[in-house]
């Protein structure tokens, strides 16, 4: 491949990447201007302090990388590889499963322990 042109592909991805994070930050220092100062009586940003802001909330909440997965893909991939497990475990085992995790969570979210439950229903 030519080194011209992949040096106008880098130059083009740079120029327009600038220009998408410019927009970002305009569009969000533009909200941030309008609303928070008069709902919380917070300071009115420049372009400099709402380009801060977009990176931290951006290291906050995922960081920049473009590889793995989201939160909601993660729990979803979770929840996929424990419906394996279950699918994988003959009905005693999984009978057995259930009766422990029970009485691992008995009380750890208020909800007593199914032997318990049935004793008050009788």
């Amino acid at each position: 491949m030519n080194r011209s042109f992949w040096l106008k592909k880098a130059v083009k991805f740079v120029f327009f990447a600038a220009l998408f994070m410019t927009v970002a930050v305009f569009a969000t220092m533009s909200l941030w201007n309008w609303l928070m100062p008069m709902i919380f009586h917070l300071p009115v940003l420049n372009f400099w302090q709402t380009l801060g802001l977009v990176v931290l909330s951006r290291i906050l909440t995922g960081g920049f990388g473009r590889g793995g997965q989201g939160g909601w893909a993660r729990g979803r991939a979770w929840k996929r590889q424990m419906q394996q497990r279950m699918e994988a475990f003959s009905p005693a085992e999984r009978e057995k499963f259930r009766q422990q995790m029970r009485s691992r969570c008995a009380g750890a979210w208020g909800r007593p322990a199914a032997e318990t439950t049935a004793e008050s229903a009788v």
